[in-house]
């Protein structure tokens, strides 16, 4: 029986034509794939030299090379005469459904992707962001990895953090310190500024350039507000803070200017005992 297939026009019709065509096929697929293979190399020699993300790079690269496989493998497929309209139908239909389940990943997805792109911040800041503040660790397409000040780490969706305010405090090399100094009624404005100002001078920390600013800012309720505005590097924002609020304080106290504390005045009126009857 198998004789009798293999001779005649079995061989001429069905071996031969197939065969070339399960070879042509092979082929194109190899060789498509080697062709996809340099074209994503002589990509990221080209991104990198415009000087792009490596992250965005290799995200970029993952997508192309997808592409180029798909293409690749549709050509072989049309070489064994499939045809690829109804693949690509298919295909179509389920990227479709796809894209409909899981719209919130492709939102994190699109937001990550601008992320990387614009970079409103950067591995190693200090960011406010998606309602979280912290020391950001890592930046994926996905999501954002963020180191709180006690040292937990927060995932933070990037759709959450791009569609909202975004506070970098790395972003700048200096940094204004606002504090709020009140004293008392009775106490000696101008004694109070020198005294501030005199301890401004005394930390060698601050900047000469912008200066700093003493000023009255408000006329409260039971004090007398001082805005006290020193300029600092952003690394020394915090040690400066704390160490001017405790020598301010005991400037303050060394030399009698008060800090008061909220109060109120009542006064009791005498009224007529038929009144109060």
């Amino acid at each position: 029986m198998l004789n009798e297939l293999l001779k005649g026009d079995y061989i001429d019709l069905y071996l031969i034509p197939w065969g070339i065509k399960i070879v042509t096929a092979i082929l194109i697929f190899v060789i498509g794939r080697w062709f996809a293979r340099f074209l994503i190399k002589l990509s990221t020699r080209l991104m990198l030299k415009g000087k792009l993300d490596p992250m965005l790079v290799e995200f970029l690269n993952n997508i192309l090379y997808a592409l180029l496989l798909v293409v690749v493998v549709l050509a072989a497929l049309d070489q064994l005469g499939v045809k690829t309209t109804s693949a690509l139908a298919v295909l179509g239909a389920a990227g479709l459904a796809v894209g409909l389940s899981l719209q919130n990943s492709l939102a994190n997805f699109a937001a990550g992707v601008m992320l990387i792109i614009f970079r409103p911040f950067k591995t190693g800041d200090f960011v406010e962001a998606g309602g979280v503040s912290g020391i950001v660790e890592t930046i994926t397409v996905f999501t954002t990895i963020m180191r709180t000040g006690d040292n937990r780490e927060v995932i933070v969706p990037n759709g959450q953090i791009y569609s909202g305010t975004i506070t970098n405090y790395s972003a700048r090399d200096t940094r204004r310190i606002d504090m709020t100094f009140s004293i008392g009624y009775d106490d000696d404005i101008k004694l109070a500024k020198s005294l501030i100002e005199t301890t401004l001078k005394q930390e060698a920390r601050l900047l000469e350039e912008p200066a700093p600013t003493i000023l009255v800012m408000e006329l409260g309720a039971s004090s007398v507000d001082l805005a006290v505005r020193p300029w600092v590097k952003s690394s020394d924002y915090w040690a400066v803070r704390s160490d001017l609020l405790e020598n301010i304080k005991a400037a303050f106290d060394a030399n009698g200017v008060s800090i008061p504390y909220p109060q109120q005045d009542v006064h009791i009126k005498d009224m007529p005992l038929a009144a109060v009857k």
